[in-house]
């Protein structure tokens, strides 16, 4: 057979759908809120850290900046990076990244706590792997992704105008310059003619309302700042040998947490998880790189191996395709393709698939539920551990020793979900079910403005477009895009993230494409002079009517989900008609797949058109009176005379 089903996969009749439906729901409305995304805090004074501190690389001190420029990068992640690349192969030199962190990295920059990795295939997740002729170490890399992402930026020369430890206060479009005027805290004037938004979906560390968060007299951080001076260990070597006496509180059980916990159980006196929602855990099943298999490579190996994920993952795998990958994220998808191998490819139509695709969810997560019993001693922390919901609605993840941290001695889960999150903090820990449990440290590992309000993902408290109209206000309600990387009002400006465009299993496959859109369209008004690119109101609204009609509605799938930033915390959005609707990011992904979405770009580049497009020109110039030998002659004479 091509592929072959996971071991230990329940049979359908060895599970009640129904059963498993009622309790989905039981669990999910158990931890519902009213508050939603207001859960989440703003800002924290004595947190501050969490956002603009960098404890990594010292700041430099330097005078601030009065110019213009061709481009402006806002960020120095994935995105932005690839930006760059685009824009070196285009031609096009002058152009700045500007990023609040010390260098480039984007959240592989920012995140440093003991037990990082990444937990999708290297092969498909890291970029320009052909062109860098870099292979990783191993299928999934542990440890940080800067050291790749900053060979890739020297390699295309994007330190040479990089400006870093640089926050941006306010975006504004100067009618009268025909520019975007940014604006930082460093006191910089930068007048660009465009700018690409490539400050990332991982950008912001989100924090959790507790009541008393202010209280807590013991230490505290958020995970994407790791604090190795008091754990003790550094990036390289995380024996956090400091924590041997102390009490360590962990708030937030993503993936993060995952990776997180072994360090903590290992090292801490006590330790204490305080959990919401579990996630789902599969083994790790890390291996190196063979070298005999990177030597059988032939140029194009990674689109190639990119695009079966993404069949694994998001679609189905076609007739007689081997899963390349094997691992969490392409499961489901793998398990229904050798069943269909066994019956012979049955033609099925949609709906039949449908109802594979879910049977086959509720049997993956029950597999992964009797594997919480099988390495988790306690029988009610093995209970409290076990996930109860829909495949993807929350982050899948993969480790080989997070449950044996809870048959530890010194670790302790604590089951939040009653309270909706954690009850609250007090000057010397927390409270559960009543009970204050001291701790000496309490760790954030509660994620990123992901779906939360744009200000807040964006961190830029001033964003305008024409007639100072309000980017936040514009979007408010619903993005309005063409193509999801254009908006009309605002000139000149390209968006990369979830916006009304595709979706791709690989995030970095997603940025490749929007960028080379981007500086396609860059490049054009360059070589023709324009002054200022735009959608039209036309093309824009076409391009949301055409998202609508091919939408591909999640709402039920979406709604059953227990809360995260999947579905914004459980409060859908709103359409024009006050439907209520949950979109996958708060964004809208494209219907028909992502293939179809690339090939609306590129027959849309192919034309050379820039159908939708508002063009503005600069203004011709009066043309220089031409002056011949005979006239000037002349002149020069009569000069001499009157002398």
């Amino acid at each position: 057979m091509i592929n072959t089903k996971s071991p230990g996969l329940p049979s359908a009749a060895e599970i009640d759908i129904a059963a498993l439906r009622q309790q989905y729901r039981q669990e999910r409305d158990q931890r519902m809120r009213k508050d939603g995304q207001a859960q989440y805090l703003k800002r924290v004074d004595d947190l501050a850290d969490a956002y603009e501190a960098d404890p990594y690389t010292p700041r430099s001190p330097r005078a601030p900046l009065d110019e213009e420029t061709d481009v402006v990068v806002l960020g120095g992640g994935w995105s932005g990076i690839l930006a760059g690349v685009q824009l070196r192969e285009n031609g096009i030199s002058r152009f700045r990244h500007i990023d609040h962190a010390g260098d480039f990295g984007g959240v592989w920059y920012w995140n440093r706590y003991p037990g990082l990795q990444c937990d999708n295939d290297a092969y498909c997740y890291l970029p320009l792997l052909e062109e860098t002729s870099f292979m990783p170490s191993k299928n999934s890399l542990t440890g940080t992704r800067s050291q790749y992402s900053q060979l890739i930026c020297r390699k295309y020369r994007l330190y040479d105008n990089a400006l870093f430890h640089t926050m941006v206060d306010a975006l504004r479009w100067d009618e009268k310059l025909q520019r975007w005027r940014i604006t930082t805290r460093q006191g910089d004037d930068i007048r660009a003619r465009f700018v690409i938004m490539a400050n990332g979906l991982l950008n912001i560390p989100k924090l959790p309302g507790i009541a008393g968060i202010h209280e807590f007299k013991g230490h505290k951080f958020h995970t994407a700042r790791w604090d190795y001076e008091y754990t003790g260990g550094t990036e390289k070597s995380p024996v956090l040998d400091k924590l041997a006496g102390k009490r360590v509180a962990l708030v937030g059980t993503g993936a993060t947490a995952i990776q997180l916990v072994p360090y903590l159980g290992k090292y801490a006196k006590e330790f204490y998880l305080l959990q919401r929602t579990p996630s789902c855990i599969d083994s790790r099943r890390n291996s190196p790189t063979d070298p005999q298999w990177a030597k059988t490579l032939q140029p194009g190996w990674q689109a190639e191996r990119r695009a079966n994920f993404h069949r694994g993952a998001n679609e189905a795998f076609r007739p007689g395709e081997k899963d390349l990958i094997c691992d969490i994220w392409t499961e489901v998808n793998r398990n229904i393709a050798a069943e269909l191998e066994e019956q012979g490819w049955p033609n099925l139509d949609k709906a039949e698939l449908a109802a594979r695709y879910e049977e086959m969810d509720f049997r993956v997560m029950e597999r992964l539920r009797r594997r919480v019993d099988d390495l988790v001693e306690n029988p009610e922390t093995a209970r409290l551990l076990k996930p109860w919901y829909r495949y993807q609605c929350k982050r899948p993840t993969s480790n080989d020793e997070y449950y044996q941290t809870f048959n530890r001695p010194n670790v302790k889960l604590i089951d939040v979900s009653r309270t909706q999150g954690v009850e609250r903090l007090t000057a010397k820990g927390f409270i559960a079910d009543g009970v204050e449990h001291e701790v000496d440290c309490i760790m954030f590992a509660s994620g990123y403005e992901v779906t939360s309000d744009l200000d807040r993902r964006w961190g830029i408290p001033v964003f305008e477009g024409r007639n100072g109209l309000s980017m936040y206000e514009n979007w408010d309600g619903g993005y309005k895009t063409l193509h999801g990387m254009m908006t009309h009002g605002f000139p000149n400006l390209f968006t990369t993230g979830y916006y009304q465009g595709g979706l791709n299993s690989s995030l970095t496959l997603n940025f490749e494409e929007q960028v080379k859109h981007m500086v396609y369209i860059i490049a054009e008004m360059l070589n023709r002079g324009a002054v200022s690119v735009e959608a039209s109101a036309a093309a824009q609204d076409a391009w949301i009517r055409h998202m609508r009609e091919t939408e591909v509605d999640r709402t039920q799938w979406i709604h059953d989900c227990t809360p995260g930033y999947f579905n914004n915390e459980g409060e859908p959005d709103v359409d024009a008609n006050g439907n209520e609707k949950y979109r996958f990011y708060l964004g809208e992904t494209y219907g028909p797949g992502w293939d179809a979405f690339v090939n609306i770009l590129q027959d849309w580049r192919a034309r050379g058109d820039l159908q939708g497009l508002v063009i503005e020109q600069a203004p011709a110039r009066e043309p220089t009176p031409t002056v011949t030998s005979a006239e000037l002659a002349s002149s020069h004479a009569a000069k001499t005379e009157l002398a």
